[in-house]
């Protein structure tokens, strides 16, 4: 099957060229992927799979797909999530601070993405409007119903599992702001630092807002220094991945100054190429390879132009690029080379 340059088949061959007839009939594009997943599932259908396995794996993948469906005619848009306790109650402070931000964030052209209960995620919707937000629910024995801003709007989504959910608010997020909250506001913080730390989501704005006065985040900064930093658990870098503030305004702009120069990230083979909305002069250029030598594995950062890859799939052709062989670890090093490209005053 020349097509097919992977090694994954079903261990028949007369099926899997059935398969690949099937594909062709149907004209797939991007067939080599749709291959994939129907090898998967003849694997598993033939495996010690069982029906609850089986269950799981296909009610994830059609959450995927529809959810893939209600976010595409967005896609040019910026999203921030926020996130934070169900339980609180309108007229808190943190529930009004919510509600504010999210206005405040609407206005500058950004959506809103939260979960759809009540709580933090109704004052969200509630701030910045159902036009511009996205419902991202879990579907819980005690609480399954939708709050009433985006309960009816076709932006809605229901998830059975939150690993789906977790999924796209990762996928689909480009700044993440989190309000005091519970066991499961904590689960997100530490997971979206975690994928960040590690790579494994794209670098973002990171906002821990407390209402003004607060001290809900600014103790759990403490608790992260004393306990995680202070014992060598976590890079000292690190806590360059977040902010902490009781400002709105702080928030909005940390979250839009993200964006200011820099604009996305990819890997082209064993280079790091970072999208930018300007060109890096030279004398910016000398600085950047100066302060962030450290994240290099070799050689220097340099300005580029769209690579082939990047041109094969029509990739943002039409930005700035730098790009660098990274050593894959300092993640906290690149969003500060980040913020330094944000800060810059761009060359005449």
């Amino acid at each position: 099957m020349p097509d097919y340059p992977s090694t994954y088949r079903t261990g028949d061959a007369a099926l899997d060229d059935a398969i690949v007839a099937l594909l062709a009939d149907l004209d797939e594009r991007d067939h080599e992927f749709v291959f994939e997943l129907m090898v998967s599932a003849v694997r598993m259908s033939r495996e010690d799979v069982d029906r609850g396995e089986l269950k799981m794996v296909a009610a994830a993948v059609k959450e995927f797909r529809y959810s893939f469906g209600v976010f595409a005619p967005y896609e040019g848009i910026r999203k921030c999530t926020v996130f934070g306790s169900a339980r609180t109650k309108v007229g808190d402070p943190a529930y009004t601070c919510a509600h504010d931000f999210a206005a405040a964030i609407a206005a500058r052209d950004w959506m809103i993405i939260t979960g759809a209960g009540p709580g933090i995620m109704e004052a969200g919707h509630e701030g910045a409007g159902a036009e511009k937000s996205f419902g991202v629910n879990i579907v819980l024995p005690f609480e399954s119903d939708a709050n009433p801003v985006i309960a009816d709007d076709p932006k809605l989504i229901n998830f059975k599992y939150f690993f789906t959910r977790k999924v796209m608010f990762m996928k689909e997020s480009h700044a993440f702001v989190m309000l005091p909250g519970g066991f499961g506001t904590m689960d997100e913080a530490f997971e979206l630092l975690t994928l960040i730390q590690t790579g494994k989501s794209d670098p973002a704005p990171i906002v821990l807002l407390d209402p003004p006065g607060g001290t809900y985040w600014a103790l759990w900064k403490r608790f992260v220094e004393i306990e995680l930093r202070d014992q060598g658990l976590i890079s000292p870098d690190d806590l360059a991945l977040v902010m902490v503030t009781d400002s709105i305004d702080e928030a909005v702009e940390e979250v839009c100054r993200f964006y200011r120069t820099y604009h996305s990230i990819r890997f082209v083979g064993n280079r790091l190429v970072l999208r930018l909305h300007r060109p890096v002069g030279d004398d910016e250029l000398a600085r950047l390879n100066a302060d962030f030598g450290h994240v290099l594995a070799r050689g220097e950062i340099e300005r580029i132009e769209a690579t082939e890859a990047e041109q094969r799939d029509n990739d943002h052709l039409e930005l700035y690029r730098i790009a660098f062989r990274f050593d894959r670890r300092s993640w906290a090093g690149v969003r500060r080379m980040i913020d330094a490209l944000n800060d810059a005053t761009p060359s005449s």
